[in-house]
């Protein structure tokens, strides 16, 4: 008999209401029950898309002043709540509690941009005069909600992940339809209840929870929905492109970000933040380093460091204060680098450090002489695996480096600024750190890809401008 002090239910407009069939969610690393989580149906769906349409002109009526205030209160609950959230991930998504905090911290922090975007969404005046016809005309650009925003978010950041979809579309005025990732529906449901002590009105957040092969057509199909923000795989988000037609779509696809180590005073520092940008959440992150590319005059000095920098990390219990690396989300993943990593030795890798497997943990791994072709080198990986390969000239690191089918971010270390712009300017990618990781993300930057990293970008401001459409208004006086 299950027992319902566990059992989660959906939220639609504005109420928590059961579902006909429900799933076990276990812990990744403990395997211990966490709750009876709600299978959505087409019927609950279609529920929660209508209510989100009839919510629509309410939220819309709202003035900028008071989406700000039900944003900056949600910032404050997650405030109050944050260890009780950070408990959430440590449990849901084995998320180490030190990383934790941290995600929790930055969606307080995105919540509070959302409200100050909210504040800022305007359009300008046009200089209708500046064509012959134009002469006594007066012409002016507004911003409006789109209208329905159905949001579809991941397991590896399912508190921040989520701000960066519902904050900019509360601060714009637009109703959501929430789908979290199965692995990670605690998080929504948690954040859908300060949203509703916040006071946004009845309808205008739904959270469907369950299997997105099963409703995420559905949502991408309706006609009711308007845009479509979807963070996963680049298979799903193809699929989405094609189902979604003329709909609005942003989508992140995730990449095997590279680094490049061309010159630095501190080589030890570079290192130790490589290993922070290739091991955080066991590599479970879209700007995870995957790759490094190394000047041969320093390449044996960073190998030494980065490895000895790998071997300080903790493996074990998300629960624990000292872990830094816990369970992958699911077990076929560790399976899957498993096959990854023979591909790669067989092809001529060697393994310096790590290449085994605890469980549903897996050793921070470091390959060198890594064939290019390789999955570990061409494919993201999304586990804590990263290639180190030497270079000689930097115009082959750069050609490296855009070997590859993804281009989220990059990084280059260099103390050259020419250097520094060079790479700037030829770096196929979305986002340039310099003097840094790829892996770097403050929360109000543009953030997005190229290539199969997926199209639009997120960071409040930029999101606002993808999630309203721009009116032109003119008198002719």
């Amino acid at each position: 008999m299950q027992n319902t002090t566990i059992k989660k239910s959906l939220f639609l407009n504005g109420s928590w209401q059961e579902a006909n069939e429900y799933y076990e969610l276990t812990s990744p690393y403990s395997e211990e029950l966490l709750g009876y989580i709600p299978l959505a149906s087409e019927n609950d769906v279609k529920q929660a898309i209508m209510a989100a349409d009839d919510a629509a002109s309410e939220i819309k009526k709202l003035t900028a002043l008071e989406r700000a205030n039900i944003l900056e209160k949600v910032s404050s609950l997650f405030e109050k709540h944050a260890e009780e959230a950070a408990f959430i991930l440590a449990k849901e998504c084995a998320k180490p509690l030190k990383a934790a905090r941290g995600e929790v911290g930055r969606t307080i922090e995105t919540y509070k941009f959302a409200a100050e975007e909210a504040k800022r969404i305007h359009g300008e005046t046009i200089p209708m005069d500046a064509a012959k016809s134009g002469r006594g005309r007066f012409g002016y650009t507004v911003r409006e909600p789109v209208g329905v925003v159905a949001a579809i978010t991941p397991f590896n950041f399912p508190f921040n992940l989520v701000a960066h979809k519902l904050g900019p579309a509360i601060a714009a005025g637009n109703p959501v339809v929430l789908k979290p990732a199965k692995q990670t529906p605690l998080s929504a449901l948690f954040t859908a209840n300060l949203f509703q002590q916040a006071g946004l009105p009845d309808g205008a957040l739904n959270v469907v929870t369950g299997k997105g092969s099963e409703i995420g057509d559905l949502l991408v199909k309706h006609d009711k929905v308007k845009y479509i923000t979807f963070t996963g795989s680049y298979e799903v988000g193809l699929s989405i492109r094609e189902k979604a037609k003329l709909k609005k779509v942003t989508l992140e696809l995730g990449a095997n970000s590279a680094v490049i180590i061309d010159s630095t005073e501190d080589l030890v520092a570079a290192a130790k933040r490589c290993v922070e940008g290739a091991f955080a959440y066991s590599g479970q992150v879209c700007i995870s380093v995957q790759r490094i590319y190394v000047q041969e005059a320093l390449y044996e000095d960073f190998i030494e460091s980065f490895v000895n920098e790998t071997k300080q990390l903790v493996l074990g219990d998300p629960l624990s204060e000292e872990t830094d690396l816990s369970s992958l989300i699911h077990p076929n993943e560790t399976v899957r680098i498993e096959e990854w990593l023979e591909e790669a030795v067989q092809s001529g890798a060697s393994i310096v450090e790590g290449g085994k497997r605890s469980g549903n943990m897996f050793m921070p791994t470091v390959f060198t002489e890594t064939d290019q072709n390789s999955l570990v080198n061409c494919k993201e990986a999304f586990a804590p695996i990263v290639t180190v390969t030497k270079y000689k000239e930097l115009d082959e690191a750069i050609s490296l480096v855009n070997d590859s089918e993804y281009g989220l971010q990059a990084g280059i270390y260099t103390e050259s600024v020419n250097k520094a712009f060079e790479v700037a300017e030829k770096f196929e990618v979305g986002g340039v750190m310099v003097n840094d990781v790829p892996t770097f993300r403050v929360d109000q930057m543009p953030y997005g890809g190229v290539k199969n990293s997926g199209t639009g970008r997120e960071g409040i401001k930029y999101s606002i401008e993808e999630m309203t459409e721009m009116k032109l208004i003119t008198f002719k006086l």
